[in-house]
């Protein structure tokens, strides 16, 4: 039986905050605002994991009003989904995410990205795909205002 789950998050720009995405420091003048280290694209794929398997997103399972995951990794929680779909018996088939920012760019990072999230979710890195987009100026991210990522996981339960 397959599983399919999408994923969305969008998070605004603040001043002395690091840029954190996909579990890597993006090199930028400003970072994302956010309870956790505000890692747009993980939260993005947390919350397609959790929908493929009907376990509602991450503010279920790790809420902003919790000071324990005040600046939290990203990383770290991703794991602890992933802890989630292996109590389940869920296999990783592929995930597919996209950055949606019109700067800075992504492509130098996409493929220590994909490294860090198929490390934690303990699959081949040819799982996990990661690319980045502009909205050629239109929209909060054209405006430089913020990031937002979207993912689609596919899962299937072991045999």
């Amino acid at each position: 039986m397959y599983r399919i789950g999408i994923g969305y998050d969008a998070h605004r720009f603040i001043e002395g905050r690091s840029l954190i995405i996909g579990g890597v420091a993006v090199e930028y003048i400003k970072g994302l605002a956010g309870h956790s280290d505000a890692d747009v694209l993980v939260h993005a794929i947390m919350d397609a994991l959790l929908g493929a398997v009907s376990l509602g997103d991450i503010g279920l399972h790790f809420p902003d009003t919790d000071p324990v995951y005040s600046g939290a990794s990203s990383l770290e929680l991703l794991g602890k989904v992933k802890e989630l779909l292996d109590e389940r018996n869920y296999l990783i088939n592929n995930v597919d995410g996209v950055i949606i920012a019109q700067e800075p760019r992504m492509r130098p990072y996409t493929g220590k990205m994909e490294k860090n999230i198929a490390d934690v979710l303990g699959v081949p890195e040819s799982r996990i795909n990661i690319k980045a987009t502009t909205t050629e100026g239109m929209g909060f991210e054209g405006r430089k205002e913020g990031i937002a990522a979207h993912a689609v996981a596919l899962l299937s339960k072991k045999l």
